[in-house]
């Protein structure tokens, strides 16, 4: 079963696990659908998954910098050097926030809410990492 979207509890777990006053840095480990599974909800002209997640994205950027955040770096995978056989990633990004709750305030917001389909759609599969120095 492919993992896309954070889970009510590993969203629970995110402040269980996290310092509350420091920032946190979200690992993204993003593969793209071939093609976008966009939901009956959302009807949308057909694209690539890349694609799809650039709609995401050109509305997540104005979300990431209203909450403090700020893309540290993104880019294509090139080369899984250490990992098994039968993973690979697209796409990478690490996004700071200024705390988990700020990025926890973004992801609830009906702003936020009103995009992420074209997320969903585009993805194979994901991994969202929180990460604090």
């Amino acid at each position: 079963m492919a993992t896309i979207d954070p889970s009510r509890e590993s969203f629970s777990q995110l402040f269980v696990n996290t310092a509350p006053d420091q920032p946190v840095v979200m690992l993204n480990l993003l593969r793209f659908r071939d093609e976008a599974q966009y939901p009956p909800e959302h009807p949308e002209p057909t694209c690539s998954g890349r694609e799809a997640y650039a709609r995401y994205a050109d509305n997540a950027l104005k979300s990431v910098a209203a909450a403090g955040g700020r893309v540290l770096w993104q880019g294509r995978v090139r080369h899984p050097l250490v990992a098994p056989d039968d993973e690979h990633w697209d796409a990478m990004l690490l996004v700071e926030y200024p705390s988990a709750a700020a990025f926890m305030d973004m992801v609830r917001s009906p702003a936020y809410q009103a995009f992420t389909h074209h997320r969903t759609a585009a993805l194979a599969e994901a991994r969202l990492i929180a990460m604090q120095a």
